[in-house]
């Protein structure tokens, strides 16, 4: 299985418009989308995770023409989770038609950022690339990364290169990280057949990338 990662810009990064109405509601908070999909009929399904008053934006979804139904969920101070259908969308249509058309998964939750909603799709190699190329015009996306998904691993190891994550699960399996240590640079550049220097620099970079995501 691959992944591959990308970022729908700010001009388009609604996937709805009712994304734009939780975006720019000035009592709540975009944290994460935890869950998009359709219905049969091309209605939306999309499950947030935000911060601040839920009593403002219920009477913004109530007031909506495009929100058939929405549920608050788990409320814990101000943070809350929120499920709302909506009706069918052109651009959001198109897109989860793709995941469907391909057999692929949404790795969720989808990361809204600076640069616009971060999307991580997941399936086989083939099957990305046709979506890729299917991607409509609507929807301006920037590619980030690609590689080889491991279920469970999280955002710890996605940034890792193929041959980066070859080298770091090849460490660990060889007993480096361990007290005392049963490896060396050495014997794993035998092993992955590569300069020992090349290790340690492959090493120190899925360090870097581990350590910085446990330390948020």
């Amino acid at each position: 299985m691959k992944y591959l990662k990308f970022v729908i810009s700010p001009t388009t990064r609604a996937l709805h418009p009712i994304d734009e109405t939780i975006e720019y509601h000035p009592e709540v908070t975009h944290e994460a989308l935890l869950h998009v999909d359709s219905l049969p009929d091309g209605a939306g399904v999309l499950l947030y995770r935000l911060r601040g008053d839920p009593g403002a934006l219920g009477r913004s979804l109530t007031a909506h023409p495009d929100v058939r139904a929405y549920e608050l969920v788990d409320m814990d101070d101000d943070a809350f989770h929120i499920y709302i259908q909506v009706d069918a969308d052109e651009v959001g249509g198109e897109l989860i038609s793709l995941v469907h058309e391909n057999a692929l998964i949404i790795d969720t939750p989808l990361e809204y950022t600076d640069d616009g909603l971060r999307v991580t799709l997941v399936g086989t190699h083939d099957r990305l690339r046709e979506a890729l190329c299917s991607i409509p015009d609507e929807l301006h996306i920037s590619v980030e990364q690609a590689g080889e998904y491991t279920p469970g691993r999280g955002e710890l190891l996605s940034p890792l290169t193929e041959r980066q994550l070859e080298v770091f699960k090849t460490a660990v399996q060889r007993g480096y990280y361990e007290v005392p240590r049963r490896t060396t640079h050495k014997d794993l550049a035998k092993n992955l057949d590569c300069a020992p220097s090349t290790v340690d620099e492959h090493l120190r970079k899925a360090e870097s990338h581990v350590v910085s995501g446990l330390l948020g």
